[in-house]
């Protein structure tokens, strides 16, 4: 699907790691270019036409980022990633209203980007890091979280759907549920905002954070929504140019309105501006039809790999096109090495999910993780790759 958009499938490879970026499309190649060429000025700094241009491309990207998860213009906050937005939620909101014993709950399977922020957290509020059980397959149900729940708690932290494990989870009934018991919800959309409609009202969370590189954007560029009035609630974690109205003293600062006060700074102008293209490009396509195509892959996957007996695979119920699977005897970073040979790019390791062995008993894994650009036939190629395992043993020598 449109791999005539994208350079990098000129070169070939076949790229199966997706979940950690994605390829760029000539549209969003082009913008940059623009934004380099023809307007490089400052945004909101410059009283000159080049200027002025920035200005509006730039907040036409909050808007198309605003549209494209159905928030408003005001709750979208440009940040350096989904790192950075996570660690601005919990150093400049939770830092300022959790109490010792108070209550955060995860699960094992989360990225290290929603673990360490609350790990931080804990060791400096007295707050209690608490996990969600995971059932059989590895997934989050709604009973499990009933059941992690206690009158303690005040913020649960999930990825919409994990990085590793591929698991979607029931969000828009744990936002249900938590509100009721005057829980907060903070969703890491990493791995789900990229590949699937995103709409913030009806799944009502509170925060939620993604990158723009893993869905066709730059690096270097990522998305903070809040509802409104709690945004209105975060304390700047930087401070500078660009986001107060004046400072006179230590006890005259005044601060702009949101988004701009929480973004200090010169920002990733460039990236953002084309951060707009790649949301022009993704809505051309239409996130169902992304969703649909990636789901048939992984099924295709999952039911080749299932016929080769030394391949065990981790997830094999997913509900996303992730795919984590295991060569017996053979230590994943050599069937990458393997694969590379032939041009094949997957990823292995612990894919920094590092606690994520405490519930399924393996370190490390290779992840297969689609995008549209995939195709079955490059599929066919990996699986051929891993039918003899005498192959795979005798070229890692």
């Amino acid at each position: 699907m449109n791999r005539e958009d994208f350079p990098m499938l000129k070169n070939n490879i076949i790229y199966f790691d997706n979940g950690a970026t994605t390829f760029k499309p000539v549209s969003l190649i082009d913008t940059t270019d623009y934004y380099y060429k023809e307007i490089c000025a400052n945004a909101h700094r410059g009283d000159y036409e080049i200027s002025y241009k920035v200005d509006t491309l730039y907040e036409e990207t909050r808007k198309k980022v605003a549209n494209f998860i159905n928030a408003k213009r005001e709750e979208i906050v440009f940040t350096s990633g989904a790192t950075e937005s996570l660690n601005m939620i919990a150093n400049g909101f939770f830092a300022h209203i959790l109490e010792p014993g108070d209550e955060i709950l995860l699960t094992l399977s989360e990225h290290a980007s929603n673990v360490l922020p609350w790990f931080r957290l804990s060791k400096m509020t007295g707050a209690i890091i608490k996990y969600i059980d995971l059932d059989s397959n590895l997934h989050v149900t709604m009973n499990n979280v009933i059941s992690a729940i206690t009158p303690r708690t005040k913020v649960i932290s999930l990825a919409a759907i994990t990085n590793v494990v591929g698991d979607e989870r029931p969000i828009k009934e744990i936002c249900k549920y938590a509100h009721e018991h005057n829980i907060f919800v903070c969703v890491d959309g990493a791995q789900s905002v990229p590949h699937e409609k995103t709409d913030v009202v009806d799944m009502d969370c509170d925060f939620l954070v993604f990158s723009a590189h893993k869905m066709c954007g730059p690096t270097g560029v990522g998305i903070l929504y809040g509802k409104r009035e709690l945004l209105e609630e975060v304390e700047p974690t930087n401070l500078g140019g660009g986001m107060n109205e004046s400072f006179d003293s230590v006890d005259q600062v005044y601060l702009k309105e949101l988004p701009t006060r929480l973004e200090a700074g010169t920002p990733n102008i460039a990236g953002i501006i084309a951060f707009g293209a790649a949301i022009d490009y993704l809505s051309k396509i239409g996130m169902d039809n992304i969703k649909l195509y990636e789901i048939k892959l992984k099924k295709y996957l999952i039911n080749k790999l299932k016929k080769i007996p030394h391949v065990n695979v981790i997830n094999e119920e997913c509900d996303s096109g992730i795919v984590a699977f295991n060569v017996d005897g053979v230590f994943p970073q050599d069937v990458a090495y393997y694969l590379n040979k032939y041009n094949i790019c997957v990823r292995a390791g612990n894919h920094c999910a590092k606690i994520l062995k405490n519930a399924i008993g393996v370190k490390n894994t290779v992840r297969v993780s689609f995008y549209f650009y995939n195709t079955e036939a490059e599929i066919d190629k990996l699986v051929e790759l891993l039918e003899d395992k005498n192959r795979i043993i005798s070229e890692m020598i």
